[in-house]
């Protein structure tokens, strides 16, 4: 393609942005450091946003994947990328594609009447590139190492709670006995359970305590599944914590006179979703 006389006018870097994990959870070969720490943003192609229009392909991940690649090149693998930087690199991706602005529609509580509201993405991006991730937290003198997911594990065990949602859904149907009911139930539920375990155990990377460091994931698989309520219920609440940090804030809206004097509160939130209905501009 060296020789194409259209190569000058190959799609640009729209934008340029940082990633809050400040490139901290990469693992060699996953990104191409800058010498800024900023990274070119390109706007999606047709198939990129083809790719991203297809349910199926998104359900499993590889979609995003490959349109992560197309339009951050610097990011190799984004299999790899740490989950907190999927939402800064979508929406660096929307800005780059459609501009700042996002529309989102609403219906006003108690009213019920759709209403359209502007995002503004620059300030979004900003929010979550302010943010720290703590990776350290202090249980019962011991310092646990606390690590973001991979984009492949989010997505995996995304794919297994859907699954076993799927599976828990079937204890309502009306033609499967009770005792055949409460089997699949018991089934479903131990299946999350297990599944639930192991992301907490997945998020842990290390262990310390007096002059002992425990890295091994079996052993603090193990740990975790025989340590007391107290203790996994920190990791959790820490876990939580960081994941909020990184996740888009809800819109506060305040209602117009009229539909307060309808019912609708004086203010409200809508969350900040990226799907198909609000991530593609209209008509492009």
């Amino acid at each position: 393609m060296s020789d194409n006389p259209l190569r000058g006018y190959f799609r640009q870097p729209k934008i340029y942005i940082t990633l809050p994990s400040q490139l901290k959870y990469y693992p060699p070969g996953a990104i191409e450091e800058t010498e800024t720490g900023e990274f070119p943003v390109y706007a999606m192609t047709a198939s990129d946003e083809m790719a991203l229009k297809t349910p199926d392909a998104l359900l499993n991940g590889q979609s995003t994947v490959d349109v992560i690649q197309s339009c951050i090149p610097n990011i190799k693998n984004a299999w790899f990328m740490p989950s907190l930087d999927l939402d800064a690199v979508l929406i660096a991706i929307r800005i780059a594609t459609y501009g700042e602005m996002m529309e989102i529609k609403t219906q006003v509580p108690n009213v019920g009447e759709e209403r359209e509201y502007q995002v503004d993405l620059r300030q979004l991006l900003d929010n979550l590139l302010g943010n720290t991730f703590d990776e350290i937290v202090e249980v019962d003198n011991l310092l646990v190492h606390i690590r973001p997911m991979t984009y492949r594990e989010f997505t995996k065990n995304a794919l297994k709670t859907f699954e076993e949602q799927r599976i828990f859904s079937l204890v309502n149907s009306e033609d499967m006995s009770e005792e055949e009911k409460l089997d699949r139930f018991n089934q479903s539920f131990k299946k999350l359970t297990q599944l639930t375990v192991g992301m907490i155990s997945d998020s842990i990377s290390a262990i310390e305590f007096d002059d002992n460091k425990v890295s091994d994931p079996a052993h603090i698989k193990e740990f975790l599944e025989n340590a007391d309520k107290k203790f996994y219920s920190s990791i959790v609440k820490h876990i939580e914590a960081q994941k909020d940090k990184f996740s888009l804030k809800p819109l506060t809206i305040n209602s117009e006179s009229q539909d307060i004097e309808n019912g609708a509160p004086e203010s409200y939130e809508v969350p900040i979703i990226f799907d198909q209905a609000n991530f593609f501009a209209q008509g492009y």
